[in-house]
Parts: structure tokens; sequence; C-alpha cells
């Protein structure tokens, strides 16, 4: 849940934190075999076995409800880039967060002894972040923390949201061209939609109804999808006549092994919920992949050869790349972005729409027959994504 550090007591309790306030103790005394592995010690009776986690993904890092957003060089402008600041001579994470949070930024640096706040913006749009080791000066009043320095900011995102991409609005006028937002079932659509709205300002169509999606904000969900009101309409379709009626479209691919066992959890799960273990188990997830596999390549084939203009975005560089993928979604939408609209939905690119991810299966659902088919529709579609001079399925497609 991206705390630093990792508690195990009793030999079946595990705790949580930023901080270890206890001094050391003999590890002989850590003398408790784990519950669920004999051969690992998990701490005694009232002592732990502290373990330092590494996180590879910057998001996950968290201090308590701020988000560690990582090292940044000095902005130029340094006074215009962080507006607000205050000397802090006892520094610590905490105190920074909430003071920034007390003056309702998104964003906080801490500077060595000065705690400095602001938003994400062509100043300091924290896309080069430095190694950590530059940010590793420790705060005066903590001695587990690091609290940056003068020339190396450490930068955090607090709980404030930056409105400055959260208005939304039908188009003034009817849209001349339909764009299509296509993908397979459980490739993103959901998640794509919620960021173009932010990026444009525009709230998106669908070419079915969804109640759920409507009360949780797609207010273009109750248009009829060719009402021209909205930027762009979200389809699962793949026949010629309905790809045909769209003028241009982006076709959003993601790995079919992750799209598969995202709209099973939507299908007996809900939008951000799971599908049951007795679902996996049983009859209806071997009969899904026998049904679903195949529309997983005819989807894309079928949009490569029938739609008219298509700019194909995998799902997987669209959460490498946010800002740049984005860019190249709005320039076919025929929309300009400003650039600190793009930087202020990077800070809220989640939204409501994204499985939390905790909750992972503790076996691989595909069977080794299932694997070969599979491979093979990647195969087919990675061969039609050259033949059209576009880069290949990402590599991490295939299986290892």
């Amino acid at each position: 849940r991206g705390y630093l550090y990792a508690g195990l007591e009793f030999g079946a309790e595990c705790y949580c934190g930023h901080k270890i306030q206890a001094p050391n103790a003999s590890e002989a005394e850590c003398n408790m075999e784990c519950k669920g592995e004999r051969s690992n010690t998990c701490g005694g009776i009232n002592r732990l076995s502290i373990y330092r986690l590494e996180l590879a993904q910057e998001s996950a890092r968290r201090y308590g409800s701020a988000i560690f957003r990582g090292c940044f060089r000095r902005p130029e402008n340094i006074s215009i880039a962080l507006p607000a600041s205050q000397l802090m001579l006892n520094m610590s994470v905490d105190k920074c967060v909430d003071f920034c949070t007390e003056k309702e930024f998104p964003l906080a640096a801490l500077a060595g002894t000065t705690c400095r706040c602001g938003f994400p913006s062509t100043l300091f749009p924290l896309h080069e972040r430095e190694d950590e080791q530059l940010c590793a000066h420790k705060c005066a009043a903590e001695e587990f923390e690091s609290c940056g320095s003068a020339d190396f900011l450490l930068v955090y995102q607090t709980q404030v949201q930056d409105n400055r991409c959260m208005d939304r609005r039908f188009l003034p006028s009817r849209a001349k061209q339909l764009v299509a937002l296509a993908s397979f079932p459980g490739a993103g659509n959901t998640w794509a939609r919620h960021l173009i709205e932010l990026a444009t300002g525009f709230y998106t169509g669908s070419y079915y109804f969804d109640g759920s999606l409507y009360n949780k904000g797609f207010k273009g969900e109750r248009d009829h999808w060719r009402s021209g009101r909205t930027i762009c309409i979200k389809t699962h379709e793949s026949g010629q006549k309905e790809i045909e009626s769209f003028d241009s479209a982006i076709l959003l691919i993601r790995n079919p092994y992750k799209a598969l066992m995202a709209e099973f959890n939507r299908k007996y799960g809900g939008h951000i919920g799971f599908a049951a273990h007795a679902h996996w188990k049983g009859k209806e997830w071997p009969e899904f992949v026998a049904n679903y596999a195949p529309w997983w390549a005819t989807h894309t084939l079928d949009w490569l050869r029938y739609g008219k203009k298509v700019l194909v975005v995998h799902f997987e560089d669209l959460k490498r790349d946010l800002f740049v993928q984005l860019q190249r979604m709005v320039a076919l939408l025929g929309v300009t972005a400003c650039e600190d609209r793009l930087l202020c939905v990077e800070g809220q690119k989640d939204g409501n729409f994204k499985r939390s991810g905790l909750r992972k299966l503790e076996y691989d659902p595909y069977t080794p027959e299932m694997r070969k088919t599979i491979g093979g529709y990647i195969r087919t579609v990675d061969a039609a994504l050259k033949l059209r001079n576009l880069s290949g399925v990402p590599e991490d497609y295939y299986p290892r």
C-alpha cells in the first residue's frame, strides 16, 4: 500500500509505517516462524522483523495520504513555478505536505529547510526525474526522512485536487466528424474517456448506455451517439458497417491476457470489482476465453481494415507515457489542449474507474492450450500492424 517499512510480528501479524520509533533488539529475539511460510521468520513476542520496501512505481509510494512524485532539479523562476513557500528549520515531510494542503496546492516540494508549494506547469512539469540520491539529505526533524536540498527538490502530491482540468461541457456546436474511441472490452476504454474529458474539457459519448457510468459523471452517456455533442464515442463494435459509420477513430489496444481478465472481472464484478473465485475455477472462465480471445484479434483487424483514419494507441504506452500519448489523441480529436491542462490530467489520471490492482489471483488462470491459441492471435495482430508501417505489439504481449 505504499508504506516505506513492513513489520512482521508474532508469526502472523503485519504492520506498516513510514517511521521506526523503537530501538533495535537482538535478532535472536525474532524467533517465530511465519504461519504461511515456515522457512521464514516473522518476528516474535513483542518483536518485529522490519523490512524496508523498494517500490518500483512512483505512484505506489505514499506518505500518509500524499503520493511521492520523485526528486527534481530546482526549476528556474522558482518563485513563479512554486509560488507559496515557508522556511521550516524543523522540516519533515508531514509538515511540508500539511502546509501546502492548507494553502490548497496539489504539490509539496521539500528544498532542505524550505517548503514550497505549487501546481505542475510548463515551468515545473515533473517529467525529468533525477536520481533520488541527489535529494537524500536528511530532514532536520526526522532521522529516517529525506528533505531534498536547495538545488534538488523532493516532491509529493497532496490530496488537494487540481481543478484546472475538472470543468467539462458538451461541444458548443455540432461536431462535423464522428470520432470513435474503439477498443476490445477490458482494454481501458472508460479510463481513456476519463483522460480525454479532463484533457479537452468536453464530454465523451457512447454507442451504448451505461447508467453506472452516467451516475459517475460521464454525462455524454445519455446522448444518442450521433448527437454531435460529444468529442468522441466509445464503441466495442467491430463490424464493417458499424466501423464505416465513423469518420476517424482512436483504436486502443491492450495485452490480451490483461484485457481478457479485466473484462471477466467487469462482467462478474462490475466496473471496479472482481470476479469471485468460483467464476475463475468454474466453467465460466474457459468458456469466456474461448469466445472472447478470437474477438480480441478480429476487433483490431477489422478496425485496421475498415477504419477511415485510425490512430493506434497501446494501453501500455498510455500508462507509461501518458503526456505524449494524450497529446497524440487530442490532436486527432482536433482540439487544442493547453499544456497546463495536460499536466493537470497527469495528477488525476486514475479517476473512479481503475481497479486497485491490489487483488491478484494466486495462480495463472491461463492453461498452456489457452496460451498457445492467444499467442497465435497476438502474432496475427502484430503482423497486421507492421503491414501498415505501425510499430507492432509491445514485447510484453508475449508470455515470458
